[in-house]
């Protein structure tokens, strides 16, 4: 992997969830080629030992632990693991999220006549699943706040250590109809702000990254159209990105490098960078 700026991460440890998804995939290609020993945490045994095995093949260091993010008591033997095999960690990336249909409206405004409407594809503010708000919550939020909250444990007093959480452009003005994933995200980001605060004491800066739009296999569906042409949603998010572009997932690699060196970043806390090709600086004026 051809990466945007040399860092040196050999012998650090780093805990990846997430590591199996589309920008995942990524970020664990640049730590792994910057010299880090990478455990992926995940549910789909099937995903993480593909993820390992390109890794190994390629000479790098790689485990995969299977572990629900959102278990306590899978997290406690996931680090019992990477103790045994890798060591203590040294680095958390916090990559696991995402959001999930129960959590959408189906229109952006709400109007009179949409609380008389029996079409089961309009879904209001009043239809919201609690089930599925609650899923997009704890995925995002205590999906960052649990494995923190283990294996910080291994950082305290040691030098270098770091945790980078992933927010959203979601967090800083929330989304038309993505309420439950917007309010998650911000709640990631205030948190990230909180523990940097609460760890700076013992050594541990705690930052993290807020991507903006960047087209993938995973949302293709919402931003372009069967023939290839941007949907009405993709040229709104275009039209307010001064860049006039959707990110290419490459393009994250530099600030995560940047926050993972301590030699880079060493006087960094507390921050939430955003990767937005300027839409949370844009006013639409």
């Amino acid at each position: 992997m051809k990466l945007p700026l040399q860092v040196d991460l050999n012998n650090k440890v780093v805990v990846v969830t997430g590591g199996t998804g589309v920008l995942g995939n990524i970020w664990v290609d640049a730590l792994v080629a910057s010299g880090a020993k990478v455990a992926l945490l995940g549910r789909d045994q099937e995903k993480l030992d593909a993820k390992v095995e390109e890794i190994l093949a390629n000479d790098g260091m790689a485990i995969a632990v299977k572990a629900d993010i959102l278990s306590k008591e899978d997290l406690v033997k996931a680090h019992k693991i990477v103790l045994d095999k890798l060591g203590p960690c040294d680095i958390l990336l916090n990559g696991a999220g995402g959001n999930h249909p129960k959590g959408n409206t189906s229109k952006e405004y709400l109007y009179e006549e949409d609380l008389n409407n029996k079409d089961e594809n309009v879904t209001t503010f009043f239809d919201l699943d609690e089930d599925g708000i609650r899923f997009v919550f704890d995925l995002n939020f205590l999906g960052t706040f649990l494995p923190s909250q283990e294996f910080a444990k291994d950082m305290v007093g040691r030098s270098g250590c770091t945790i980078i959480n992933i927010s959203s452009m979601n967090a800083y003005t929330p989304l038309t109809k993505i309420p439950a994933y917007s309010g998650a995200k911000s709640a990631v980001s205030n948190f990230t702000e909180w523990l940097a605060v609460h760890l700076s004491k013992v050594g541990i800066r705690v930052n993290g990254l807020a991507p903006g739009f960047f087209l993938t296999a995973q949302n293709e569906a919402l931003l372009l159209n069967e023939d290839g042409t941007y949907t009405e949603r993709s040229n709104k998010i275009l039209n307010s990105t001064p860049m006039e572009r959707f990110g290419k997932p490459e393009e994250l690699v530099g600030a995560l490098l940047f926050l993972a060196s301590e030699e880079a970043s060493s006087f960094v806390n507390g921050v939430v960078l955003p990767i937005d090709g300027g839409f949370s600086a844009y006013s639409g004026v």
